[in-house]
């Protein structure tokens, strides 16, 4: 055989795009090369770019869109601070248990460690967690996200009084935060000797800073602010301290010139994240799922509506249906066209039923209802199948 230029420049070309066929192959198949070493900290894939929802310098929202199952990922927790979050010392830092007890004591975190220990599955929501300034591209977390779920680990705070031996005629308890804002809560005895934890631990680790590194306060079941972080001081009385965050703040306005105080139970509520901003459905059975929660212990019922409230259909609960933590449901739709609103409800335990905007609003008064908001809420499939929020469709 003859060789000539030619030749050789063809054979060449083939060889590098041989080449190039090769390498395609290898990057499509994984089993073709030796992957990644061990890492020190896992790490997420790198498709998966779900991050928390910045609200503000002192919040932001868990997305709950993007989240499968009950658990939060602990760096993806909802955060709420009051004056940004302390770098503390875990070595030298202690809680002081002092008041109306026989023996004051501060306990180290590596005692307050030697105790018997306590992992529960519980929920935490902030009781401002409503969207108020939501338009039309509000996501489930920018509309509902300072609700988390995690595993919580710690001493229960009953433990710990019965060392110190509380004195008769106690009734309430201050609890109090190392940051900067000093934040203060008055808590029932009742509460304190139930379910109360000190919390050191989360989802298997130590608690994150911003979730009160290195020992917060946890109310099972109660508004956010009052599981008071970075905890430093516990102090036992005979009445409530009447402090800014229970007098100012986290008290809510009634239309009859009253204010609820100490309303610590968060009440029913659920949140549908699927399909929601931004999604785009086609039509065909479309699943609708979602989360509900009650501070009152179990989620027996969660109804779905898909024609704005008119007729409700109750939808499957996923297991687990854990008391005082998220519980999945889920409901087969059939979206035959047209513009629809598709909402929930939940029922609890007790027999409470999710309010409707308007039942809320008649009781505490246009513009001044803040905390405890649970109204039933929902998204906008328009007829081209985009889903998007609008906060008149529902009432």
């Amino acid at each position: 055989m003859k060789v000539t230029r030619r030749s050789l420049l063809a054979g060449a070309a083939g060889a590098v795009a041989l080449g190039s066929t090769t390498q395609a192959q290898t990057a499509a198949d994984p089993s073709k090369v030796r992957g990644k070493p061990s890492r020190a900290v896992g790490q997420r894939a790198a498709p998966e770019k779900v991050q928390r929802i910045l609200r503000s310098g002192a919040a932001s929202s868990t997305p709950h869109q993007d989240l499968m199952g009950i658990i939060t990922p602990s760096d993806l927790h909802f955060e709420r601070h009051h004056g940004g979050v302390p770098e503390i010392d875990p070595t030298t830092h202690s809680v002081l248990i002092h008041g109306m007890v026989e023996r004051p004591m501060i306990f180290t975190l590596a005692e307050l460690k030697r105790f018997p220990s306590h992992s529960q599955i519980y929920f935490l929501e902030c009781s401002g967690n409503l969207g108020r300034t939501a338009g039309p591209d509000t996501t489930p977390g920018m509309l509902a996200g300072l609700t988390s779920t995690s595993e919580w680990t710690g001493v229960r705070l009953a433990t710990l009084l019965k060392e110190v031996g509380v004195k008769p005629g106690a009734k309430w308890l201050l609890a109090e935060g190392t940051d900067a804002a000093v934040l203060t809560r008055s808590i029932p005895i009742e509460k304190a000797q139930d379910d109360a934890l000190i919390a050191y631990g989360q989802n298997g680790e130590a608690l994150r800073p911003e979730q009160g590194y290195p020992t917060r306060l946890f109310l099972p079941g109660w508004e956010g602010n009052a599981s008071v972080k970075w905890l430093r001081r516990i102090e036992v009385a005979d009445q409530p301290f009447m402090t800014r965050e229970e007098t100012s703040k986290y008290t809510e306005p009634f239309a009859n010139n009253t204010a609820r105080m100490f309303s610590f139970r968060m009440d029913a509520r659920s949140l549908i994240t699927a399909p929601a901003f931004p999604k785009t459905i086609e039509k065909g059975w479309v699943e609708i799922q979602g989360i509900a929660w009650t501070g009152a212990g179990r989620i027996r019922r969660v109804d779905v509506s898909t024609d704005g409230g008119r007729t409700w259909t109750a939808a499957n609960l996923q297991e687990p249906v854990l008391p005082l933590a998220h519980t999945r449901f889920r409901h087969l739709w059939n979206w035959t066209g047209g513009e629809a609103v598709i909402m929930s409800r939940a029922v609890d335990e007790t027999g409470y039923v999710q309010p409707t905007k308007d039942a809320l609003l008649k009781l505490r008064g246009p513009g001044t209802a803040t905390y405890h908001l649970n109204p039933i809420t929902g998204w906008v499939v328009q007829a081209d199948g985009k889903v998007v929020y609008k906060e008149e469709a529902w009432g």
